[in-house]
């Protein structure tokens, strides 16, 4: 008997399922979508283009390295630099190698000023403040007992002279691993 009472339960479930008011449903939305008509706009018509043949005469290049240099020229003479370096001063021997090829190996003390002491390759150059040193006019501003700070010049995409700071920090020995 519970087992008739359940399979009826069950079916009267299953029948409470059925299509319903779905078909109605159905109907309505096909009926709308037949009425709906889109309403798009037209796209306009294109402009005509007429091409314009351009006749530079004698005029420069409006991107000629020329004309660059010549307006940089220009600005130069009216607007002089002070930090541009002195193209006529003597060059120092360690403005010949870059900092990158410079390997910082100590720091010494003679009649109370303080050298560093760069290598190059296989020589030892002492450096003390206010000396010149690498190739983008760099002068050196402080020696500590870690480090040598140097003050560079050098042009930027406009041709200004601006400054740059830079550092050589001493290097550890290979034996003591200091």
């Amino acid at each position: 008997m519970k087992r008739l009472l359940c399979t009826f339960g069950a079916v009267a479930l299953l029948a409470g399922c059925g299509d319903g008011d779905v078909q109605e449903v159905r109907d309505w939305m096909k009926q709308v979508q037949r009425e709906t008509v889109p309403k798009v706009k037209p796209l306009p018509e294109p402009k005509e283009f007429v091409p314009y043949a351009y006749n530079p005469g004698g005029a420069i290049e409006p991107f000629s390295d020329a004309k660059l240099l010549g307006e940089m020229a220009r600005v130069a003479a009216a607007n002089p630099n002070p930090l541009a370096p002195d193209a006529n001063r003597p060059r120092e021997v360690l403005e010949n190698y870059p900092l990158d090829t410079m390997r910082m190996v100590g720091t010494l003390q003679k009649g109370g000023i303080s050298y560093a002491l760069l290598q190059i390759d296989a020589s030892i150059y002492q450096v003390k403040a206010g000396q010149r040193i690498g190739q983008n006019h760099g002068l050196v501003t402080r020696i500590s007992e870690g480090a040598i700070d140097i003050r560079e010049v050098v042009q930027d995409a406009t041709g200004d002279w601006v400054e740059r700071k830079a550092t050589i920090e001493l290097a550890e020995s290979k034996e003591t691993g200091k």
